[in-house]
Formats: C-alpha cells, structure tokens, sequence
C-alpha cells in the first residue's frame, strides 16, 4: 500500500499495463506540470481538458451539442453528441480504446494525425490528466446503438468497459468529481467557465454551448450558440461603439492552415485584438498576429498612395495609425501548432506568417475595392490617428526639452521613495493634496512613494493620445511612472512594482478610480496583465472603546464587530474621505504592509472588460443607464 493518493496497481494488471499506471503516478505527483496549477485555475483547467475532447468532435464535424452541468457536491459532467470514444480492443495493449484514452497521457486520436484534421487543448494532456487527478471518474459512451460504461478511481479502472443499455443517440458522457487530496479549492465558479465556454461558442460557429449549475442556491443556466463565429464576437465587441462600416469577414484555407478573421473600425481611439490559435487564447500573440498586423498596415499604405490620401513626400501610416479604432478577431486552426512565450500562448509556427498576410492582403484590398464608403471612413481614421501621433510626438518632445533643463524629470510634486529597487517600490497615486499630505507623512520613505492628484484626470475613452498627453495630471503620472505611454511604452522603464490607486470611498472616488483603471487598461495594459495595479482599501469606520481602537472596511463586517466588541461605552466614526485621518492612522489603515488591505487588479475576461470600460466611460448614455440600473443592488459603501 501507498501512502494516500497513491496510485495502486491492481494485480490483474499485466506488465504491458505498468508504463501506463506509471505515467499516471508522475501526473499525480507532479500536477502542476500537466495543468499549471493545483490551485483554483488549474480546477478549472479540468473542465476545458474534457470540453476539448468534444470541441475536436466539431471541429470533425461530428458535433453540433456540448453540454458542461456542475451538480451537487461539485461534480462536474460534461456530455456531447459526437461520435463517442471508440470501444473496440486496442490492438498494441489489448485492452479497450476508451480505457487506453482515460489511462494514458497523449492517448487520444488526435496524436495519431488520423481521426482529427485540427485539435485544441491548451497542452494537450488530454482527459486521462483528469481521471488521474480525480477522486473518480465515470465515462458513458453512446456509440453502435448501445450505451457503455466505465468507472475509474484516481486513473485505475475499477470496473470492466460493460454494455448497460441500447440508445438510438451517439456521444460520450464523462462524469467526475475532483480529488481534494491534489487541489486546495473544490469550488467550481461558473463566472469562470462561462468566459471560456462562450469563446469556444464565437470560435466554433454554430456549436451550441450549454452551462447549467445545479448547486442548492446557485441554480443557473447559460446558452452559447453564434451561428457567425467570430464575427458575432466582433459585432457583441463593438456593441456599444460606432462602427464606422459594414463587417469584413474572412474565412480562407491555405496549405492546410484554416484562417478566420472578423474586423470592423469603430469611431473609438483605441484596438481591441483577440488572436487564437486552435482555440487557444494566444494572449502573447505570435506567428499569425504579425501576419495580419503586416498585411494590414501594408495594404492600407498601398490603397492610401493609389488613391491621393497620402501623396509624394508624406510618411506612411505607421501600425498604430491604422489600428486605431480597430476591432479584430483573429482565429487560425492548424495541425501541430507550436506554443512558445512565458505562459505558452505565443504561436511559433513560422510559416503561418505569410499565410495570413497574403491572405489578409488580398481580401482587404478586395474589400476596399467594393466598398469605397467603408474604405474612404478607415482612410479618414488612419489619416486623423497619423495626425494625432505627429501631434503627441511634439508633445513629448517638448516634454523632454523642458525636463532637460531641469535638475530632475521627475514631477515636483512626487513624493519619491529611496529604494531603487523596482520590485520593492511602490507609488501610491492619491486623491486630493489632503490626502496626499497625509500620506506624504505617514509613509515609509524607504520604499513608497505618494503621488497627489488634483481633481479628476481625463476620460481616455473619449480621448487620443495627443489631447491625452497635454492633461498635467497625466503627465505627471506617466514620467513618474517612467515607463513611457503609447509606442514609448516600455515596462522594463518601471521604477515601481506596486503602482496602488488611493481614493475616497464616494462616488467621486469611485468615478476618479475608475478614470484610473481606464487610462492604465487602454494605454499601459501590460502594467494590468503583469498584476502591477492596486487598489487600497481604507476603512469606513473607527470604533473607539476606552482606549482600543478597531477598524472596519464595510456595513457587514462593522455589525459583526460590534456584536463582539459590545456596544456600550463605544464611539463610532464613519471616515467620508481619506483626509480626515491623521498620517498615523493612515499608515496603520492602508498603507502598512503589515496591517492593510489591498486588492491586484486582474483581467480574468478580456472582452468582459473592454465592454465595461466601453460602457462606463463611452459616448452612449443608453448603455451607461441600463448597466447601472442591473448592478446599483450590488454595490455597498457608497456615500451618495
């Protein structure tokens, strides 16, 4: 006997059996080789390794229905109607070919290069990563007209592959629940599948994509299905903008590289690019996003020149001249792809490159050919964005010169710390000179910094980046930053590892921290996807008792206090701005390492997000109106 969560081998097993129950045995004892994280990510991570079984069934063609349902206890089942695991003895091990995918990694009839043209899957570890890593796992597989079943525990079958029905139905029902000797979190949270789910529903048009929690008091049910794949995605992204033309959708096949690309411009100053590669996020880009950038700034350049909107002696429209305002979603299906970059989402397949850019090319120019409405609209962006960028490159120049006949660049009111160490510095941009003040004296010099802004910065979301530049709130973020904004941009120039925003908790807090979260979010993300953004949270109240004092973030937890503090003989103060504490119980409060509370802003939905930042901080009013009518229950603290 092994000690718990061993993998036990039974005896029936013959020595052809051993490498596979081996294999198993390293997936469980190093899982974060195989799913990244036993954490609550790599729960999930679960989920999308079965799901990915039934995507390649529709990317065969053979499966039009995936459906994900959480149940009581956090089981989670998922069920397609493809063409079911094969059941049939496989030849080299005698055993069943459902047993041989469940039992062993990279099983699947993808590797073979035979059953699946295309496959996804982040890594491709397959499902038998996940009976491993569960606590049992129980498959149905619907195929010849009858209904088979298997039962695994920890990777070990524990009962034979039997026949237990007749069905007219195909497909395959793969039931697990997750074992909690490997991940430290059992919850599974349907906001969380949900994102992934519905990306997979835009990437494979026409697959219907069912969710369903049947959790006591979370019961819910979500439907995917875009009959125009991405180019719905497109269309859902650009909602609440102005687009400024018809949608241009591209679907091509070239040397066995599929390429989808779904683009529309829009009357906003920013791009918005989703890339994947086999219906993986590629979040680093790679191969197939520098073919379309390319093609695309390549293309424009020739039909500006052909048609007189750029004449004799004027620079070509750069990359962000004609992007600007850009929605794409870029999506490429291929055999063997390759995954490079810190987090493997980068594409390397190097010949994709010029794929999408002749493809991209051609169509484009067609497009523009046909359209000339359409075309004479992104020639009046691109032309205004080049306007702009000249504009911005005087600013900062002129920027530059001034700093340069100063003794220091940095903005005179910075508060600098002493540290020169990126990862141990961190500036505090705050709300008000009161604030600031006290900040300025309640901090410790050695390593934080304190910024003080004058009232509210501009709305970058209604904004280009030359109008951007000459707001002095702005600049003096941005230099005290170092990191350079736009195509300056480069986050090896950070002088802080924490940049934490430091506002009221009022409306007019909540208003200049989302003006924050913008300006960072649209014109330095890498700062966000590198969890580099903060945001403190002072407390509302300060309970005194003879001489204790206690703190409190919220309604709730201020209830809860009194109760076991008592409430006689007790004084109660409600903090209405961070300049009513003292520079000592601000540092206690919110800026103590020791004792605050901070929350790391992270995007865990992308296109979530752009739709949020283009809701709350866009032209429409409509939306604005009906998004604060569905969340004005949710939200707490709020002095209005």
């Amino acid at each position: 006997m092994g000690k718990e969560g061993d993998i036990r081998i039974p005896a029936e097993y013959e020595a052809e059996q051993i490498q596979v129950l081996e294999d198993l045995e390293a997936v469980r004892r190093r899982p974060s080789m195989y799913i990244g994280t036993t954490g609550t990510r790599g729960l999930h991570h679960l989920v999308y390794e079965v799901v990915d079984n039934s995507i390649d069934e529709a990317l065969a063609g053979a499966c039009t229905e995936i459906e994900i349902c959480i149940e009581p206890g956090n089981i989670m089942t998922v069920t397609d109607n493809g063409r079911g695991i094969p059941v049939s003895t496989h030849p080299k091990v005698n055993r069943p070919a459902l047993e041989v995918v469940m039992t062993t990694l990279h099983a699947g009839g993808k590797f073979g290069g035979d059953s699946y043209k295309v496959s996804g899957g982040l890594h491709g570890v397959g499902v038998s990563v996940v009976n491993a890593l569960s606590e049992w796992l129980e498959v149905e597989v619907y195929r010849n007209e009858k209904i088979y079943y298997q039962k695994y525990e920890r990777g070990i079958p524990v009962t034979e592959l039997k026949e237990i029905g007749e069905t007219k139905r195909t497909g395959t029902r793969t039931r697990f629940l997750p074992d909690s000797l490997i991940f430290e979190e059992m919850d599974f949270k349907i906001k969380t599948l949900s994102q992934r789910l519905r990306e997979l529903a835009y990437l494979n048009a026409g697959v219907k994509i069912i969710l369903k929690d049947e959790r006591e008091e979370r019961k819910q049910k979500e439907v995917f299905k875009y009959d125009g794949g991405i180019a719905s995605f497109v269309q859902d992204l650009n909602r609440n903008k102005d687009p400024l033309h018809d949608m241009l959708f591209i679907s091509q096949e070239e040397d066995n590289v599929q390429v989808e690309i779904a683009l529309q411009y829009n009357a906003t100053f920013t791009e918005t690019i989703f890339s994947y590669a086999n219906n993986i996020n590629t979040e680093e880009g790679g191969s197939h996003l520098s073919g379309f950038k390319t093609g695309l700034t390549r293309t424009l350049n020739d039909y500006a020149r052909r048609y007189n909107y750029l004449r004799e002696g004027d620079e070509n429209f750069s990359g962000d001249d004609v992007r600007e305002g850009l929605t794409v979603v870029i999506s490429v299906k291929l055999m063997d792809p390759q995954f490079e970059g810190q987090t493997k989402t980068k594409l390397g397949n190097t010949h994709v490159r010029s794929i999408v850019d002749s493809i991209m090319s051609q169509q484009l120019s067609d497009f523009m050919e046909e359209n000339p409405k359409a075309a004479k609209a992104i020639m009046g962006k691109c032309y205004n964005a080049a306007e702009a960028r000249k504009a911005a490159k005087k600013a900062r120049e002129i920027t530059r010169r001034k700093a340069a006949l100063v003794h220091t660049a940095l903005p005179g009111k910075l508060a600098d710390c002493t540290s020169r160490s990126v990862d141990d510095a961190e500036i505090y941009i705050v709300e008000g000179d009161s604030a600031g003040g006290s900040a300025k004296q309640g901090r410790d010099r050695r390593f934080q910094a304190i910024l003080p802004l004058r009232g509210k910065i501009l709305n970058v979301e209604k904004s280009r980046l030359n109008k951007i530049l000459n707001n002095e709130e702005i600049k003096s973020m941005i230099t005290a930053l170092g990191t350079g904004v736009g195509d300056d941009f480069n986050i090896e120039r950070a002088r802080y590892g924490k940049i934490i925003i430091m506002t009221d908790a009022d409306v007019d807090g909540a208003h200049i921290r989302t003006l924050l979260l913008t300006f960072f979010y649209r014109y330095m993300p890498a700062l966000v996807k590198k969890g580099m953004i903060y945001i403190a949270l002072p407390p509302l109240y300060l309970v005194r008792k003879g001489k204790e004092e206690h703190y409190f973030y919220g309604e709730r937890e201020l209830e809860k206090g009194l109760e076991e503090i008592g409430r006689k003989g007790i004084s109660l103060q409600r903090y209405k701005g961070l300049g009513e504490m003292n520079p000592h119980q601000l540092w206690e409060t919110t800026m103590n390492p020791e004792t605050r509370k901070i929350k790391q802003v992270q995007i865990e939905d992308a296109m979530e997000a752009d739709k949020i930042f283009t809701t709350l901080m866009g032209d429409k009013v409509l939306p604005r109106r009906e998004f604060i009518q569905a969340h004005a229950r949710q939200v707490v603290n709020l002095d209005i």
